[in-house]
């Protein structure tokens, strides 16, 4: 085992330790963590793996750990590399520690994650130095409960819980109640209970509010509901959240995170609300939450008319999110300019 450097611990302290968490999936994402491994070691810090991950990536020294709730325990920092679906997998293992996750982005959009790979090496000197601070995220606690008001079943979610119907080819009935008052019932699809984290996943998706994540509340978002009043709902932090499923309605289940299950039983129901532990997510960077939106999106920030006068798409930058699709660009490009004026705008799906 790597012992810490000199100025970081004491013999007797024990030494600092960081969690990777890799999406091996992709040799780039491979090397980058090993590269990140081979500096932090070098500068006394433990690096910790996961075991169905050491293989691929054969970190010597690296203490090795089964991928359970105990893994992150006793770690300063769970690093991730990978899209916000690895940082997700994270949160479930530092769920029961004092851990911070810090994420690489590797993915399409990656929201949750602290940096982009250009900037690893930043990000490593300030894990060495302990120059980050440390954001406490709001998380859910879910309850589902069965026809006569007994617990059955629980989880927990850091973006969104989703009650969905289990058959897709029927409409799922809800009854909607806030802190215990019924407030509507319709049709849908499904409803999304989501955080402030999660109001840029798949509560957007569904037409939800974008949420700064320093804001403590609750969003409440129909996915497809047949009827006139269906908008998303923003409550105090303390509410509950009841979703019931009438005994005649169609069969339903509980997703949290998109990873997490569990069944509703016939005429049963949902009660969420605000978790007891906060999801700690580690940052390095100045940047602002309207500034990590501007640059995800590629929203135009410069003025309408500004934005419109070199054509469609000029406002848009290079982006190594979603919009880079090369929608406008070379000899497919649209509207009157040059393709060369397209250069530097990136792509986008509506351009």
């Amino acid at each position: 085992m790597t012992q810490s450097s000199e100025g970081t611990s004491t013999p007797q302290e024990e030494p600092r330790r960081v969690l990777l968490t890799v999406h091996t999936g992709r040799r780039d994402i491979v090397d980058l963590a090993c590269t990140s491994a081979a500096r932090l070691m070098a500068a006394g810090i433990v690096v910790r793996v996961l075991d169905d991950e050491a293989a691929d990536l054969d970190i010597d020294d690296a203490e090795v750990v089964p991928a359970d709730s105990s893994a992150a325990a006793g770690t300063e920092i769970v690093m991730v590399f990978g899209g916000d679906g690895t940082f997700l997998r994270a949160a479930e293992l530092a769920r029961y520690t004092d851990a911070a996750l810090m994420g690489v982005n590797l993915g399409r959009v990656g929201f949750l994650a602290e940096t982009e790979p250009e900037a690893v090496e930043e990000t490593l000197v300030a894990i060495e130095k302990c120059e980050y601070s440390v954001e406490e995220r709001l998380a859910l606690a879910v309850d589902v409960l069965d026809g006569s008001g007994k617990v059955v079943g629980g989880t927990w979610a850091l973006n969104e819980v989703s009650v969905e119907k289990s058959e897709r080819s029927r409409v799922l009935d809800v009854v909607l109640a806030i802190d215990g008052r019924p407030l509507t019932s319709f049709g849908c699809d499904g409803v999304l209970c989501a955080t402030p984290t999660g109001s840029t996943a798949y509560a957007f998706s569904a037409g939800g509010p974008v949420v700064w994540p320093d804001v403590e509340a609750l969003l409440l978002v129909p996915s497809n509901a047949h009827a006139l009043f269906a908008r998303p709902l923003v409550t105090s932090p303390a509410s509950v959240l009841t979703v019931a499923v009438p005994p005649d309605g169609n069969q339903s289940r509980v997703s949290a995170d998109g990873r997490r299950f569990v069944d509703v039983p016939d005429g049963g129901r949902v009660e969420v609300r605000r978790a007891d532990r906060p999801v700690r997510i580690a940052r390095v960077h100045a940047s602002t939450f309207g500034d990590r939106l501007v640059a995800k999106f590629g929203l135009p920030v410069r003025g309408f008319r500004d934005a419109r006068h070199a054509g469609p798409g000029h406002e848009l930058f290079t982006s190594r999110t979603v919009l880079n699709r090369d929608v406008v660009s070379g000899d497919g490009a649209t509207g009157s300019m040059p393709a060369t004026e397209v250069t530097g705008a990136g792509s986008h799906d509506d351009a």
